[in-house]
């Protein structure tokens, strides 16, 4: 089963994208969320693989973060919901933090509200996977709100983060710009500071 690829990314198809790995060009299905990730054609590009084989079809599906990798993992462990199903539950939402933290705080409404996904396929998402994605939310370095009543995870305090907040300060952001953009940071755990404020700079809105 291929489970990466690294290639030159060399055709956006709708939902899907060519990957040209070593002159073999692979067609690999994604999300609008891992799409709005890629590099710009004819960039170099990895993605991590899930690959679908049926009986007469082989489709590989592929994720620009660990994160998304194991959200559709679960997701697909869930009945009636299939690899194309859960790519289309990962394209309605703004990325697999907000989906999961739907999921764990067991938002039946929030999660109908995406498209594709009914009622009773919302209800038997959360009573699958509700307390997996509390698990996986722990993983990525979340917590509940410290409000009960709003019953959502929050991202928790990271030691990186309070560097980036220095670093903003220190070259001349307010309090309430860097408050702003902290929130916007996709926290993976192989990210260093460095990077996150690297990304946090990219955030601040171009009229700074």
């Amino acid at each position: 089963m291929i489970a990466h690829l690294r290639g030159t990314l060399i055709e956006r198809l709708g939902g899907a994208i060519i990957l040209d790995c070593g002159g073999v060009g692979y067609e690999v299905h994604v999300s609008s969320h891992t799409m709005g990730e890629l590099p710009a054609i004819g960039s170099d590009c990895a993605l991590r693989v899930f690959t679908s084989a049926q009986e007469n079809r082989i489709a590989l599906f592929g994720f620009s973060s660990s994160e998304e990798r194991a959200l559709f993992d679960l997701l697909i462990t869930v009945k009636r919901i299939g690899p194309s199903s859960a790519i289309k539950i990962l394209s309605a939402g703004t990325g697999p933090h907000d989906i999961a933290q739907m999921i764990a705080s067991q938002k039946t409404r929030a999660l109908t509200s995406l498209k594709g996904v009914g009622k009773k396929t919302a209800e038997m998402i959360i009573v699958e996977l509700h307390e997996k994605c509390e698990t996986l939310l722990a993983t990525w370095g979340w917590q509940w709100s410290a409000d009960a009543s709003t019953r959502a995870f929050t991202p928790a305090a990271d030691p990186r983060l309070a560097d980036v907040r220095s670093a903003m300060v220190q070259l001349g952001f307010k309090n309430s710009e860097v408050d702003q953009v902290l929130t916007t940071l996709v926290i993976t755990a192989d990210a260093s500071s460095e990077t996150l404020l690297m990304e946090a700079l990219r955030s601040v809105p171009s009229n700074k």
